[in-house]
Formats: structure tokens, sequence, C-alpha cells
């Protein structure tokens, strides 16, 4: 028969026996973790700190040559920049279509709500790679696209849309915009809807009731969104890759054919690395500046 003294122990040793069930709990996550970003980042980090005179063929030393990310820079600035000039205007554009649509899905939808949602992530269901194929044959130089801006004389008679910025940027646009619209979806649809008429019963203007009101507590997903389309979006080769030319050459492009192509693995690995750290820098940048860490 247990005393009264004895039942506290008994708790506490049973409470020190439970504990370690949670941690064990975490140990599959960790290990993915482990195995699948700490381990490939560990050996990215080293491969951008190799001996630039090596080769595939002969292997490659760890001398630290930290001037390798000197002479990725020198020699990839220009794709460097236009990734980030490309991604960033297609999170804009994503922005100004995706909040539209995602507006008209919350509020003005209806029954019919479900329906759109589908059809916004129905793009989702095919390849990658299809989708962009496909915009390289609505934007060829024979395709209605180009036929019909040469007949409203926005395009010249031997103008064209492929392999031009307006191409890659369209079909980044295309490709991400749904990661754009279903956070902006999410935070639209928790707004409650007697904040809207309480502003207008102030007798805030429609234009007035939305910035004053919508926008604001639509914060959440225009951050969410922007962050989910732009850092893909700078990363991205395949729209450069399949719908401009070497002009428009996106810095996955570089890092790729540096890999695969070229074999130089130490400018490659650096370069992989300064794109990734400048994408933090940005993030945080953009989060403490929009006051991300105050949405949660």
């Amino acid at each position: 028969m247990t005393t009264l003294e004895e039942a506290p122990e008994r708790r506490a040793a049973g409470s020190r026996r439970r504990i370690p069930t949670g941690y064990l709990l975490m140990i599959p996550g960790v290990a993915w973790l482990f195995i699948f970003f700490v381990v490939p980042f560990y050996s990215l980090v080293a491969t951008s700190l190799f001996d630039p005179d090596g080769s595939v063929l002969d292997g490659y030393e760890m001398t630290w040559s930290i001037g390798n990310y000197a002479n990725a820079l020198e020699q990839y600035w220009g794709p460097l920049v236009r990734s980030l000039v490309y991604g960033g205007i297609a999170t804009l554009l994503c922005l100004v279509i995706g909040y539209v649509l995602a507006y008209a899905i919350a509020f003005k939808a209806g029954r019919w709500k479900n329906l759109m949602l589908v059809l916004v992530i129905a793009p989702f269901f095919t390849s990658f790679l299809v989708r962009t194929l496909s915009w390289k044959l609505i934007l060829a130089d024979d395709g209605w696209v180009v036929s019909a801006l040469q007949f409203l004389q926005i395009v010249g008679d031997d103008g064209r849309i492929l392999a031009t910025p307006v191409a890659v940027v369209a079909g980044l646009t295309y490709n991400f915009l749904p990661f754009m619209v279903l956070p902006l979806y999410a935070s639209l649809e928790k707004i409650d809807g007697r904040l809207i008429e309480a502003a207008t019963d102030l007798y805030a203007s429609p234009a007035r009731g939305f910035w004053r009101v919508t926008w604001p507590l639509s914060t959440p997903g225009i951050v969410a969104g922007t962050l989910l389309t732009f850092i893909p979006a700078s990363g991205d080769y395949i729209n450069a890759q399949l719908l401009g030319s070497p002009n428009q050459r996106m810095v996955g492009s570089v890092i790729q054919n540096l890999f695969t192509d070229a074999g130089d693995y130490p400018i490659a690995g650096a370069m992989s690395i300064t794109l990734m750290l400048i994408i933090v820098v940005m993030v945080v940048l953009y989060a403490r500046r929009s006051g991300a860490e105050d949405l949660v």
C-alpha cells in the first residue's frame, strides 16, 4: 500500500520516465533534417572551398580556397543580378495578379469558391517542365500571341517575344502564381466581414476601407506569398533555359552548367552558397521591414 510520503516520489519518478518520450518523437524529424539538409549543405560548403586548379578526373583537394567566392562573383555577377531582378519582377506581378484573384475567390466567388481554388492548383497536376514548354509554344514567333500583338502594332512585324526577358518573366509569373494566391486566400478568408462593414458605416470609401482594413489584415498572406514566390523564382533555371536566350541566362543555369558540363565544382559551389546567402539576407531584411515577426 502506498503511503502519502511515497506518492510524490512515485509521481516524480513517473514524470522523469515520460520526459524522454517527446525527444524520441523528434528523432525522425531531426534525422531527416540532418541527412537531407545538414549533410548536403556541409558538402556544398566544402565543395566551394576546393582547390580551383583541380578537375573532375584528377579530383579536388580541400585547400580552403575562399578566393573561389570572389572569382565566382567576378565571372557571373551578371546572371546573379539578373536572377534577382527577374525574380523580383515576377514576384511583384504575382502579387498584383494573385491579390485580385485571391480577393475575388474569398469575397466574390460564392458557391464557385471551391471550383476556383481547384483551378488555381490545377497546374500542379502537370509537370513544371510541360507547363514551361507550353509557354514556349504559346509565345512562339508564329503563335497567336505574337500575331495579335503585331496586329495591334505593339510588336513590330519582325518582332518576337520568345528569347526575351518578357518571356522569361512571363513564365516565372505563371509557374509561381499559385504560391502567391494560396497564402493570400488563406489570409483574406480569415478577415471578419463585419470589420469591412464597420469601415463602410464610418463613411469610409471602398478604396479607403480596403487600404485601412483589408490590406493590413492580409499582411501575413502577403509576406508568406512573396517569400514563397521570390525564393524559388530567383533560383529557377528552367524558364530562362526554355523561354530565354543566353542573354537572359539566370544564375540557376550557370550553376547547372558548372556542375554538369564544365565540371567546375568549386565555382559552382561558391555560386550556390553566394546565392543562398544573398537570399537569406534579403529575406531577413524583408521580414524585419514588414514586421513579419509580429504576425505570428
